[in-house]
């Protein structure tokens, strides 16, 4: 049995994206397990949270998942606004919602913390017959933008866990580095661990 400590880091996430591009569902997805066909459309905004552990660290998302109807647009600015870090998504069968996370990319650039945390989401993967946007094309995006890049389904979960274990890391890795972005806060204290570190730990 080793003793050390432990850091707790309560961080916010802001996800943003075209209506329809299934936000809500990856949400409810990871922290649930639960994914339904139809999803009614967010009001504004919905808030929850989640806690993934990795090592001696343990993250604790404040999850804003905003509404993607552009006569919500103008309420965008207070949910990334002081925001760790941003999921942008979009839908792999929709080209305009691809372009519509660009637009999102610009502004969070122009208006967003500095060392905010920024990941590219291209969302169901589980319709890659009807897909509209290559893998490729997502990832090279990302790339030139200096993002991390996800292709997942919240119908069947894929990659959502690897998804938020990743932006976790970077968020860690920003406190460690004393890059913290605001929207970050950070609590230090004496544990025991034994046994292995879990990657998740839900609540």
């Amino acid at each position: 049995m080793l003793g050390g400590k432990s850091k707790n880091i309560q961080a916010k996430l802001v996800v943003l994206g075209d209506m329809g591009t299934g936000k809500t569902s990856m949400v409810l997805r990871f922290i649930k397990g639960q994914f339904y066909d139809y999803q009614e459309s967010t009001i504004g905004a919905s808030f929850s949270t989640e806690v993934v552990s990795i090592d001696k660290t343990t993250v604790k998302f404040d999850i804003w998942d905003t509404a993607g109807q552009e006569r919500y647009h103008s309420l965008a600015p207070m949910y990334y606004r002081g925001a760790a870090a941003a999921v942008v998504v979009y839908d792999i069968t929709k080209m305009v919602s691809f372009e519509r996370a660009k637009k999102w990319i610009e502004e969070l650039k122009r208006h967003g913390n500095p060392n905010l945390v920024m990941v590219l989401v291209a969302n169901k993967a589980d319709l890659n017959t009807n897909r509209e946007i290559d893998i490729e094309e997502g990832k090279q995006y990302a790339k030139d933008n200096n993002m991390q890049f996800f292709e997942t389904s919240a119908r069947t979960a894929e990659n959502l866990h690897e998804l938020f274990y990743e932006i976790a890391k970077r968020v860690a890795h920003a406190q460690a580095t004393h890059d913290m972005p605001s929207g970050m806060k950070l609590e230090i204290s004496e544990r025991q661990d034994k046994g292995r570190s879990l990657f998740y730990c839900y609540i």
